[in-house]
């Protein structure tokens, strides 16, 4: 049921209910009262004759010519002198008729037959009157008068019978006859109003019951044909609410009485803020109260109008092709209005798409964040990370974000990326939250539950390298792809990238190192054994970073692509952008914590290693000049001297030791997580064989 709006309805003028002269419900007041006691300005002589005498006096003939006076009256809601009507205060449709005891029997049945009409008759008229007030609705307006219509012509036949009763050609049995047409429709009409009344129906709860109403009567031809018509009647009114909206885009519904919402509270600007993306889904969402007949098509009506306000909200005028095929003023069984209401879903899908791909180059922005945020192209990203070193090693509340920002912009203006016109759009900022917390916040993701909630525990002095981020501006009408949580997702991916390349980096740096004592002996030494650690360590995260870009994103964002190409509808593109980066964030392992935390506790010890390496091997080696390696073998002596310390054999046995037994660990989990998730079998298949090297 639809409550229609009062602050926007005016208010029914008070001469409406003080002069009901021009309601004709005076009729029925003054013949009341003057049967009843003498009321100044009619005269009882009128009366006088037929009151003072019981109907029972008079003979049969005489009965029935009085009966059919009184009947003709009743059936526009005017006693008679014999036929009074009864209502119960406040109970509007609590109608009776009496008659006068004394009538003939045979009479007062042939007249008790007639009462249904003439009840059918007042409960109709009443809700014309009382349906007609502007706080009522549009669709009630247009019942109200469909029925006001047929009340006309109800009394043209009345006035009709009238004619013939007065040239005396009508009998009790003749009203009977004349009446048996019009009966059950009006019957059938008052039992609707009846529902409507006691319920207060508005909008499209009133359309939905006159449709359930001529269903219910689908063995009367006649009386089903009339609901149908007062149903086209009604929704007149409802169809040109919905005309505005799918054509134009426009919500016209002084009276709420529309299925669709419009939360003016929620502005465009806000898809670049808001995770949940409400405007697109909020602004305009289905309320209750849909028209049965519209049910199944509601959802592309909503979708219609807001195709159309997003190009108006770009400024792009967009005129529905005009022709008279697209009218929707009137439904049937034919299901017109459906296929007009496909044709302008049609048109406004194919003109948003056309819009945001081609004025607004749609998949020009997403390479270019696949270039940023995923790492395509990444030789700005090794010259960032090269110039904002020192930067990013600080605590996270210490690091000056328009610092970053200015080196962040000197890498792309001296890189590859220069040449993108999308590169300036770029911009970087720095996490509160480690990247385990911060999907830990993200509710939506579904990510699995960890068993331990100490797992998840911030670290102790959190740097830059493991809170930096990528962030991209996105302007409208882009945001309503490319949304706030869309760009999170990116930026959770591009995190754990960045991660990857930063042990990257620091393993080689100690492979660097390594390398640089390659011409000393070091067979049986610690420093040959470490050797062998940095080379598992950097096949393990090499491995990783092959299956992150070469397994999944990559794959993945062809796919994507591809779709893109055949989507018909912005909805259809944002189902399918959101689908490749759930994608990307589940086999990425962003949503397996048990596997991520593994993942995270062996890069830690490489970046512990790499990071011990060069003071081990430097507290180890004495490194000659080159001309004196070359003239002796007393560096091969030095060397074996040296590295016989015991501290930095246990260090180096210690860091294999701990790399191994988290490898080895990780192995049944992946093997597990593999059957359920068989993207993981390629990094099984990878990772695995890291230790197997050794």
């Amino acid at each position: 049921m639809e409550k229609a709006t009062s602050t926007s309805c005016p208010s029914t003028p008070r001469w409406n209910v003080d002069r009901p002269f021009l309601t004709g419900r005076f009729h029925q007041e003054t013949k009341g009262t003057s049967r009843l006691a003498d009321t100044k300005g009619f005269s009882m002589d009128v009366f006088s004759h037929g009151l003072e005498r019981p109907i029972g006096y008079y003979n049969a003939a005489v009965q029935e010519l009085i009966v059919i006076d009184d009947l003709l009256s009743a059936m526009v809601g005017i006693e008679g002198r014999y036929i009074s009507i009864r209502r119960v205060r406040g109970q509007e449709d609590h109608i009776s008729f009496q008659v006068d005891a004394s009538m003939d029997l045979a009479i007062q049945e042939l007249a008790k037959r007639m009462f249904p009409l003439c009840k059918s008759y007042l409960l109709i008229d009443q809700f014309v009157e009382s349906r007609s007030q502007f706080k009522n609705g549009l669709v009630n307006h247009a019942f109200a008068a469909a029925l006001k219509a047929l009340l006309l012509d109800y009394q043209a036949m009345v006035a009709q019978l009238e004619h013939q009763f007065r040239l005396g050609r009508l009998s009790i049995q003749g009203l009977w006859f004349y009446c048996q047409p019009v009966m059950g429709s009006m019957q059938a009409l008052s039992i609707v109003i009846q529902k409507a009344s006691a319920n207060n129906f508005t909008g499209s709860s009133v359309l939905n019951l006159l449709q359930s109403q001529a269903k219910a009567m689908a063995g009367d031809n006649a009386v089903r044909s009339l609901l149908e018509k007062m149903t086209q009647c009604a929704s007149n009114a409802y169809l040109s609410i919905l005309e505005r909206w799918v054509y134009e885009g426009v919500i016209d519904d002084p009276y709420g009485e529309f299925f669709i919402a419009e939360n003016k509270s929620l502005q465009k600007e806000s898809l670049t803020q808001d995770y949940d993306a409400k405007y697109w889904r909020q602004r305009y969402s289905l309320k209750e109260g849909i028209p049965s007949f519209l049910a199944n098509i509601a959802g592309t009506i909503l979708t219609t109008g807001k195709y159309l306000n997003v190009m108006r909200e770009c400024g792009h005028n967009v005129q529905v092709p005009a022709s008279e095929n697209y009218k929707l003023m009137i439904f049937g069984s034919n299901h017109h209005y459906l296929e007009c209401i496909k044709a302008a879903y049609d048109f406004a899908s194919g003109e948003l798409l056309n819009l945001i791909k081609e004025k607004y180059d749609l998949m020009g922005k997403l390479r270019s964040i696949k270039h940023y945020l995923l790492l395509d192209q990444g030789d700005f990203l090794v010259h960032f990370m090269d110039i904002a070193r020192d930067e990013l090693t600080k605590k996270f509340d210490e690091i000056s974000v328009e610092k970053l920002q200015s080196l962040l912009d000197l890498a792309l203006r001296t890189t590859a990326a220069a040449v993108d016109p999308c590169h300036e759009d770029l911009t970087c900022c720095v996490e509160r939250f480690s990247l385990l917390k911060r999907l830990s916040t993200l509710k939506d993701l579904e990510v699995r539950t960890v068993s331990d909630d100490n797992d998840l525990a911030e670290p102790l002095n959190i740097t830059g390298l493991e809170t930096f981020s990528l962030s991209y501006k996105v302007e409208w009408p882009l945001s309503i792809v490319i949304s706030r949580k869309a760009l999170a997702k990116y930026q959770l991916i591009f995190r754990f990238l960045f991660r990857c390349k930063h042990v990257d980096r620091q393993l080689c740096g100690a492979w660097q190192v390594h390398q640089g004592v390659r011409a000393l002996n070091m067979r049986g030494t610690a420093i040959s054994r470490s050797s062998l650690i940095c080379r598992s360590m950097l096949k393990f995260i090499n491995s990783l970073l092959h299956y992150l870009t070469f397994e999944v994103l990559e794959p993945n964002w062809h796919a994507m692509h591809n779709r893109l190409q055949t989507a018909k509808s912005i909805d259809e593109v944002i189902q399918y952008h959101d689908l490749f980066l759930d994608k990307c964030l589940r086999e990425c392992l962003l949503l397996l914590p048990e596997l991520l935390k593994k993942v995270e506790r062996l890069q830690s010890l490489c970046l512990q290693y790499a990071a011990a390496t060069q003071w081990l091997i430097s507290s180890s080696i004495s490194i000659p000049k080159l001309e004196e390696h070359s003239k002796s073998s007393r560096p091969s002596r030095m060397l074996t001297m040296t590295t016989e310390n015991a501290s930095v054999t246990d260090s180096i046995l210690k860091f294999e030791r701990e790399f191994n037994a988290e490898l080895q660990s990780l192995g049944p989990i992946l093997s597990n997580s593999s059957q359920a998730e068989p993207y993981l079998t390629h990094l099984a298949q990878w990772i695995l064989g890291v230790g197997h090297d050794q």
